[in-house]
């Protein structure tokens, strides 16, 4: 994004509620045939994320810790996207193998007063269907970006899950 600004804004923070009840939200779901346990070990994996959600070129955990595992509610985490776009985030709920959710807490995106996201697992007859919503609170100018370029955003993080759904088929 040209004239992207290294600087990070504060978010308002929210709570996982309002992530299911957001304003603007995205939820989709994919059944994947791991276990819920090894889904998990796959969302705590750093390096993990690139593979599948491809906006995301970095992982990096900011808590002490959390590269090894040690992830709860508070762990934080920073995450670097295409286009310059940073985001700190915190998780509101870590409770594996069933869900977790995390916010920003700053990003340099414009027009961002909040966002978060939740990931909900159900264990199936073969593996586990996981659900994912990501929730923002647009303002401005994004408000109406994010309205006309909302099919391509669904089908962007559907795509995602299906990367997902590649990599965790892998082992």
């Amino acid at each position: 994004m040209p004239g992207l600004s290294k600087e990070l804004t504060p978010c308002r923070s929210v709570t996982v509620e309002e992530i299911r009840t957001a304003p603007v939200r995205f939820t989709n779901s994919v059944e994947l045939t791991t276990s819920p346990e090894r889904l998990f070990e796959v969302l705590a994996d750093a390096s993990a994320w690139p593979r599948w959600a491809k906006a995301i070129t970095r992982v990096e955990w900011t808590s002490p810790g959390a590269d090894r595992g040690d992830i709860g509610v508070g762990t934080t985490r920073t995450v670097h996207m295409r286009g310059g776009i940073v985001g700190e985030e915190e998780f509101l709920l870590w409770d594996p193998p069933r869900a977790m959710a995390f916010c920003f807490t700053a990003t340099n995106a414009p027009g961002q007063e909040a966002f978060g996201e939740l990931y909900e697992v159900e264990p199936t007859a073969t593996g586990c269907r996981l659900t994912w919503t990501l929730a923002m609170w647009p303002t401005g100018a994004q408000r109406w970006s994010v309205r006309l370029g909302r099919p391509v955003l669904d089908q962007t993080f559907a795509w995602f899950l299906r990367r997902l759904r590649a990599l965790t088929a892998q082992g």
